[in-house]
């Protein structure tokens, strides 16, 4: 799925619970190294009480594990830490992963205490990837969740994450972006998401485009001449029914169909949305605009568009921000990493 090599760009190797160092240790130090494991990683609840979860990130644990390397510098900060054998020390310089995974398909419906994956390998090997194959697949399992709850109750409306402003950092919003794509979203604002898992990106204008221009209409005109293909505007940066709609047809009128083009869309994002969009969809028809569609954005989740789905709001297009890449009505997906089986050992 990764477009560009993204995955060389830093060495994660080090982000590791410190305990799984002195396990690996002691491991070493008692003759268990070569000892042979099964790890299942699994969750014991959907998040949002929900029927069933999302599994997703598996692509990046493979990722991690395949590039999983000890440096010289890092080996240095281990032995200052003066806990470790040197003999550890130095197996950890040349360590590579030797195990094998078994996993389910990264977005398939998974539930409660199922192992979505299982690690067989030696017990170092096991131990040293715990953290990050949970922090992986806890996020973007949280996430990849929460984007099919919004996607089903869309009911075939085109949804939009637009959430990488209010994500809990950088890695949120591009992995949050990836999770989200491949629990149903159609499309997102974050570009670096396109340009590495080729997740569409999109996006028009925001209310500083208008008033820059300080005249709603000539922001539209200027934008209409940019993108005659593309033009969708934002129309609530003063009044929806008063200024905006009203300006968005006259651009329409007078700059996009004598080209032989037509205003694409509408973004509504603030107001009653429900309301707002069933008065625009009736401007929009009266002026012969019937293939105009309407964008609604404003801290959406799969409650409110819902209830908005209930009031027959005209909406083509949900904008999902915050909400979803944060996973705001339950930010934790509790996925444990649990010994099941030990192999045991020749004597």
């Amino acid at each position: 799925m990764s477009n560009i090599d993204f995955k060389n760009e830093r060495n994660l190797s080090m982000l590791v619970d410190f305990y799984e160092f002195t396990m690996s240790n002691g491991y070493f130090e008692n003759n268990l190294k070569d000892t042979i494991v099964y790890f299942d990683m699994f969750f014991r609840k959907n998040p949002d009480k929900a029927g069933f979860a999302i599994v997703a990130g598996l692509e990046q644990v493979i990722e991690y594990i395949e590039s999983l390397k000890f440096t010289e510098s890092d080996i240095e900060y281990l032995r200052s830490r003066k806990l470790f054998s040197e003999e550890f020390l130095e197996y950890l310089l040349n360590f590579k992963f030797t195990g094998d995974l078994y996993a389910i398909e990264e977005g398939t419906p998974v539930f409660p205490n199922e192992s979505l994956i299982t690690v067989k390998s030696k017990v170092i090997d096991a131990q040293l990837i715990e953290t990050m194959l949970l922090l992986t697949i806890n996020h973007q399992s949280l996430i990849a969740t929460k984007a099919n709850r919004i996607r089903r109750v869309a009911e075939g409306k085109e949804v939009l994450e637009l959430g990488a402003r209010r994500s809990q950092g950088y890695d949120a919003a591009i992995y949050g972006a990836r999770a989200a794509y491949i629990g149903g979203v159609d499309g997102t604002a974050t570009t670096i998401a396109d340009r590495i898992f080729n997740v569409k990106a999109v996006g028009t204008m925001a209310h500083a485009w208008i008033q820059l221009f300080g005249d709603e209409y000539k922001a539209f005109e200027t934008y209409a001449k940019t993108y005659p293909d593309n033009c969708i505007l934002l129309i609530d940066t003063y009044s929806v029914l008063k200024s905006g709609i009203i300006n968005a047809i006259k651009v329409s009128k007078n700059i996009l169909e004598p080209q032989g083009k037509k205003l694409k869309g509408v973004r509504l994002d603030s107001g009653d949305l429900a309301y707002l969009s069933k008065e625009v969809r009736k401007i929009l028809n009266i002026n012969g605009l019937e293939e105009c569609k309407i964008i609604a954005s404003n801290s959406l989740d799969e409650y409110i568009i819902s209830d908005l789905m209930n009031q027959g709001a005209c909406i083509d297009t949900f904008g999902v921000g915050e909400r979803l890449i944060t996973a705001k009505s339950e930010p934790v997906f509790g996925g444990v990493y649990k010994l099941v089986q030990l192999k045991k050992m020749e004597k």
